[in-house]
């Protein structure tokens, strides 16, 4: 028999089952229906902008967005959603790092 061989996250995935903090959901078809509004209301694209940036920051957003196999344009349009629902954390950063 094969041993299973789990990454960081899917070892920290386990121990959080493990020890309790998933608890099931009482009404899943209710769950994934309220779930699903929010993701179309939130995914709903309905306005356009331009914005300038520098070539650095927009070559970087590229990166992380092939990284992540998306395309930058969701990458930014979701980095401005996290921002103004309050769950984009600012996090400084030191130049010498």
């Amino acid at each position: 028999m094969k041993k299973i061989v789990l990454d960081a996250e899917e070892k920290d995935i386990l121990e959080s089952y493990e020890s309790g903090e998933w608890v099931p959901v009482e009404n899943p078809k209710k769950e994934i229906a309220k779930l699903r509004r929010y993701a179309r209301n939130t995914l709903q694209k309905d306005k356009r902008i331009n914005i300038r940036m520098s070539s650095k920051d927009l070559d970087q957003v590229q990166v992380i967005a092939a990284q992540e196999g998306i395309p930058y344009q969701t990458l930014v349009s979701s980095i401005i959603h996290k921002y103004v629902s309050g769950y984009l954390i600012e996090r400084k950063r030191w130049l010498n790092e």
